[in-house]
């Protein structure tokens, strides 16, 4: 075995082992591609982007990795391209070695991937045959009898095959014919034949031209002068002590150590008994790795040897002596093994992934191992690790199976990588490893998993249409499709809520949305299921409740309930000329369809005929004097109240009252709440007042009413005098307002106030609504 080669071999070995270690993709197929010898430097091979099924080499840091680490090709990241380095020499790479065959690896680093591929070099008739000598001298005896051969050194061609030599011819003469014999392999042999007696003394020495020729397409010769010289009779040809030798010699025997000694006798005395040793019709290998010495007849190494190569040779030696009579015989060189070569892993087919409910003793890979060496260097031990649900089992011949030991969890361990171990029984022992891994494929075995079993979401009245109001999220264990979720609006019992027109949900994200703006005073609160569901088979999923809170907005002015608003018949109030300070006028009502602080009102006075005569409460909307009235003050009085929420920004109302100042007209009083109480009432108190604001408005009404109607009728004229001021009929109107859509306020509603006996008080009745 060649010491470089050697060498080689054990960095491309330690290479793929730690390039395996790290759990690379090998494929086991073999992309196999051929090349003309000598085509020029850049010819395009193949694409590895086509052929492979691989792309953006230059990102993945592809490379070709020959296995003497030569650089035969080079790849052209961008296309792909394999492309010739150099000109390929067949006959300097393989020899006489058939096919020649240079092995290759792609190698894609990020991440790591491995593809096997040959080359192949085809011959070309590149080289002609040529002659070893280009004279030849023959001593043929004068009595050599007719139909006697001579063997002829062959012409040697460096091309294999075809284009290796082919024929051999000699030019016309009277005494020779050419024959051709086979040597094996496909090689060929001339033999000159004696076709008729020869005289020295007519014709001393006779010259023929010896042409060898190849079997290319387009033919390649060589020629040899064969000079033959007759000569006296010499009748007794050398003999070998044996026809045949055999020997064994280590492989890894040094260059020059001694074979084997051959040895040959002849009868013949003088010159016609020296006897010379050559080679007779050898090969290429042959003469590459022996050599004889011509008088000796010892065999010694000239190249090393190597089992794995070459397990034998035969060697063809003739005895010449000085008669050019010769004697033939043959050594056969058995080389013997020694363990210098580690055992090989080849893999015939690896499942990645498995998945993760298979059976036990599902095949996960079948391999077979080899070991180039002979004997016990030959046998091997394979083994795995014990701690893998996985075993090894022996198949036939040297092929193994490795299959699962128990069904596998995915979940629990997705990913493994076994390395395989295989010693031989060798001395020393040499070890090989080869790391595969296997990857676990999902099974649906587990339903999506909300985050929460419960989601609330806060959403702001009047919102915009399409407003994303949250997101639902749930998770799965699985992986690939099984662990893709789908989101779902689950259908609701509740037949009053069209959820189908309220929200919408992504059904990639799980984001929810409100399909229109929602209006709190219609929909405070709603609940809808939402459902995640995988796209397994069979598909698994789970459900959520989501509660929406819709958010009150100041989106609703102040609706003032008392007093009304009429153009044609303007509400007036009645007030006596002798009124204390303090004297109730009237209580302006009003109400906020929002709610919270945005229905919080507070009343101003903005405007009066009058400054300084009215005051209104801010919290209750109390209307009454501050002073006494003088006979300077107007008959007639126009107040504009303004009614305010307490929303942000606030929203209002304005409300005008007219009041008409008359003599000789009694009330009773209602006396002034005390001042301290005024901050500190809560909402409940609030609405008590506004309770008793009414009532006492309505019995106030009341009575006014029929005072007024007295003193129309007995002080006619004077009333006409005072402006003609219309005093607003007694009945109370019964609809408010109409509203339609989804307010609130949808319906109308009819108040009916009866006030108790005793009128300074301020017990009341509120009776409900008529609808």
């Amino acid at each position: 075995m060649e010491p470089g080669v050697t060498a080689a071999q054990q960095i491309r070995q330690v290479l793929i082992f730690l390039a395996f270690l790290g759990g690379p993709s090998v494929l086991s197929e073999t992309w196999n591609y051929s090349v003309a010898e000598e085509m020029e430097t850049g010819s395009s091979i193949a694409n590895i982007i086509k052929d492979m099924g691989v792309g953006d080499l230059t990102a993945r840091g592809a490379r070709v990795i020959f296995d003497d680490y030569q650089p035969y090709l080079r790849l052209e990241l961008e296309t792909g391209n394999l492309l010739l380095n150099k000109k390929l020499d067949r006959e300097e790479l393989c020899g006489t070695r058939e096919p020649c065959i240079l092995h290759f690896q792609v190698l894609l680093e990020n991440p790591l991937q491995f593809f096997q591929a040959e080359l192949l070099v085809e011959d070309i008739n590149d080289h002609p045959p040529t002659f070893l000598e280009k004279l030849i001298f023959l001593n043929i005896s004068e009595g050599a009898t007719p139909g006697t051969s001579f063997q002829m050194d062959n012409a040697q061609d460096l091309d294999v095959g075809i284009n290796g030599v082919q024929n051999y011819t000699i030019s016309p003469n009277p005494y020779f014919y050419l024959k051709l014999k086979d040597g094996g392999k496909g090689r060929k042999y001339p033999e000159l034949v004696l076709d008729g007696p020869l005289d020295r003394e007519r014709e001393p020495s006779v010259s023929l031209i010896l042409t060898a020729t190849d079997g290319g397409s387009l033919p390649r010769s060589a020629t040899a002068l064969i000079q033959v010289v007759v000569v006296d009779v010499n009748d007794n040809a050398p003999k070998f002590e044996r026809t045949l030798y055999e020997v064994q010699v280590p492989e890894n025997s040094p260059v020059d150590s001694l074979v084997i000694k051959v040895s040959a006798t002849d009868l013949d005395t003088g010159m016609n008994g020296e006897i010379s040793y050559s080679f007779s019709h050898v090969s290429r290998d042959v003469r590459k790795t022996f050599k004889i010495h011509p008088t000796s007849g010892e065999v010694h190494l000239k190249a090393p040897l190597d089992f794995e190569v070459i397990q034998s040779y035969t060697i063809n030696v003739q005895a010449v002596d000085g008669g050019s009579l010769s004697g033939k015989s043959a050594i056969i060189v058995q080389v013997t093994d020694v363990n210098d070569n580690p055992p090989e892993i080849v893999f015939t087919s690896v499942i990645s992934p498995i998945p993760e409910n298979g059976l036990s003793e599902m095949v996960v890979a079948v391999f077979s191992v080899r070991d180039q060496d002979s004997g016990d260097n030959s046998r091997m031990m394979c083994s795995i690790p014990d701690n893998l649900p996985f075993l090894l089992k022996p198949t036939f011949k040297n092929f193994y199976t490795l299959v699962t030991e128990s069904s596998l969890d995915r979940e629990s361990r997705a990913e493994y990588n076994i390395t395989i171990t295989v010693t031989d029984l060798g001395t020393p022992r040499l070890t090989t490893q080869h790391t595969i891994t296997v990857q676990v494929s999902d099974v649906n075995d587990n339903a999506p998993a909300f985050t929460q079993t419960s989601y609330t979401l806060f959403v702001q009245e009047n919102n915009s249409p399409a407003l994303h109001i949250g997101t639902i999220s749930a998770t799965d264990s699985d992986s690939g499709s099984n662990a893709h979720i789908t989101y779902s609006l689950l259908p609701t019992h509740d037949p009053q809520l069209a959820l189908s027109s309220l929200i919408s949900i992504n059904a990639d994200n799980g984001q929810l949305f409100a399909l229109r703006a929602l209006d709190y005073e219609a929909l405070q609160t709603f609940e809808f299921r939402v459902g995640a569901t995988d796209q397994g088979l069979p598909a698994l999923s789970s459900q959520a409740l989501v509660r929406v809170l819709v958010l009150d907005a100041n989106d609703n002015d102040p609706f003032v309930l008392y007093p009304t608003q009429n153009a044609s018949a303007p509400c007036t109030e009645l007030l006596p000329r002798a009124a204390e300070p303090g004297y109730l006028v009237t209580k302006v009502v009003a109400v906020d369809r929002d709610s919270g602080q945005n229905a919080w009102l507070s009343f101003q006075l903005l405007k009066a005929t009058e400054p300084g005569l009215f005051t209104v409460w801010a919290h209750n909307g109390e209307v009454r004097t501050s002073r006494l009235l003088s006979e300077r003050d107007a008959p007639k009085h126009r107040l504009l109240l303004l009614v305010k929420d307490n929303g942000d920004p606030p929203r209002s109302a304005s409300v005008t009252l007219h009041v008409l100042v008359v003599d000789g007209f009694s009330q009773p009083y209602l006396p002034l709440p005390e001042v301290g109480q005024e901050p500190a009432q809560d909402e409940d108190a609030l609405t008590l007042y506004l309770v008793i604001a009414l009532a006492s408005v309505s019995s106030l009404f009341f009575l006014s009413v029929l005072l007024f109607v007295g003193v129309r009728l007995c002080r006619r004229a004077r009333a006409a005098s005072l402006g003609g001021c219309s005093v607003p009929e007694a009945h109370f109107p019964g609809h408010l307002m109409d509203f339609s859509g989804r307010e609130t306020l949808s319906q109308s509603y009819q108040y009916e106030v009866c006030l108790t006996g005793v009128s300074d008080t301020k017990d009341f009745q509120f009776l409900k609504p008529v609808s």
